[in-house]
């Protein structure tokens, strides 16, 4: 009996490991990611499209293209490091709001409380001795309403400076796919053909792992994202052939 006892506790612990790694990813890298990398493929993409329709040289190409890189990746990195810090400076202040209630007008919070665990079918008599558990601690209290009413998780303090980062390197990684056959090709009109060959994979390759990772259809995923590279650089491309015209 004792090693059935040991060998449900092992085979428990490894079903919950499995569990917790099942769900192990982490939504906000993922995001910071997949708007890094489609952005870096599609407006580097659409740029050099354009100036190859406007016949100019590889080499310039390649230049302007490096250049709109280096400025998208600092601007992408900017905008995911004002939105994180964005994010971290709400969940103080409606942190600093709950505590202040709780405090101020603990019948009140009290009573929102109980209001939260009866949307979850609990009856008044089981969540009555919660509620008072909850009143006697009030840090515990404070994230509950958090992360209950407000639905706020608490911000890595590391979060805007990684957010950050991950944007700007994910937008130089997709911005120097379609970048790469004008350092090779030195022909403008040979090289936008490889470069469109490239990054429609590509686009297919980066929109299905998009669509694994956020629960969509991959393929459905792929085929769109790639679609909508396309249309940027077949927009581009033309427009700069009609304005050459």
């Amino acid at each position: 009996m004792a090693e059935k006892g040991s060998w449900d506790l092992e085979k428990q612990a490894l079903l919950q490991k499995a569990h917790d790694e099942e769900h192990f990813t982490s939504s906000e890298v993922v995001r910071d990611i997949i708007i890094g990398v489609s952005d870096g493929l599609t407006v580097p993409f659409a740029l050099a499209a354009g100036l190859s329709g406007a016949d100019v040289s590889s080499s310039i190409i390649l230049i302007a293209g490096v250049a709109e890189v280096a400025a998208g990746a600092i601007s992408m990195g900017l905008g995911g490091y004002l939105a994180a810090t964005s994010e971290a400076d709400h969940y103080k202040r409606e942190l600093k709001r709950e505590e202040d209630e709780i405090i101020n007008v603990p019948d009140i919070e009290a009573a929102e409380c109980s209001e939260i665990l009866a949307r979850y079918g609990v009856e008044p008599h089981e969540y009555e001795p919660v509620v008072n558990a909850l009143r006697r601690n009030p840090q515990a209290w404070v994230d509950f309403m958090m992360k209950f009413e407000l639905g706020l998780e608490k911000p890595d303090p590391m979060r805007a400076l990684w957010s950050a980062l991950t944007i700007a390197l994910s937008y130089v990684v997709g911005g120097m796919v379609p970048l790469m056959p004008y350092v090779v090709i030195p022909v403008a009109d040979q090289a936008v053909v490889a470069s469109v060959v490239i990054t429609l994979i590509a686009l297919l390759i980066f929109g299905f792992v998009k669509g694994h990772f956020t629960g969509n259809q991959p393929l459905k995923s792929a085929l769109q994202t790639a679609l909508i590279g396309a249309i940027a650089s077949a927009a581009a491309y033309s427009i700069a052939k009609v304005f050459q015209a």
